[in-house]
């Protein structure tokens, strides 16, 4: 068993490592680099689940595909105020996402803005994890409108 966990664990560094030798490649890699609490392990994962930027219309769509959006709830006149994230898109980047959020805000040497709205969502009252996925959605918008300034920049 000890020698399973071995093989696991170097394989396991062997993928992330290669991982991050190809999305270092990739023009978003810095978008996400620059944002501190997000490491070379994070920043791959993200730009490997989002895959092109560009395949996306707007950043609600990009927030679509991570299942955060809250789906209407309506019926004739009724309706609903308190509705939760969707769940239908990749849980995989939801995943990734929110271990982004904890990594942030845990991050404490430095301010940055999305660490600042969610303790501004947490003192509003909002639970930890209801605040990190708002962190959440803000950062993809924010990713979006990088990433594609940085395509428009390049002539991509």
């Amino acid at each position: 068993m000890v020698d399973a966990l071995i093989i696991t664990i170097k394989t396991t560094t062997t993928i992330i490592t290669e991982m991050d030798k190809l999305a270092r490649k990739l023009p978003e890699y810095d978008v996400i680099n620059e944002i501190p609490g997000c490491g070379k392990k994070l920043t791959a994962r993200v730009i490997a689940e989002i895959g092109d930027v560009r395949r996306f219309k707007n950043a609600g769509s990009v927030i679509a595909y991570a299942g955060l959006d809250a789906p209407p709830y309506q019926s004739e006149q009724f309706e609903a105020t308190n509705r939760h994230i969707s769940k239908r898109g990749n849980k995989y980047f939801r995943k990734t996402g929110y271990e982004i959020m904890k990594s942030i805000k845990s991050n404490s040497k430095c301010e940055n803005e999305l660490r600042t709205y969610i303790i501004k969502k947490e003192n509003e009252g909002k639970s930890k994890k209801v605040a990190k996925i708002a962190g959440l959605n803000k950062f993809l918008r924010i990713y979006y409108g990088k990433v594609k300034k940085k395509y428009r920049e390049l002539n991509i």
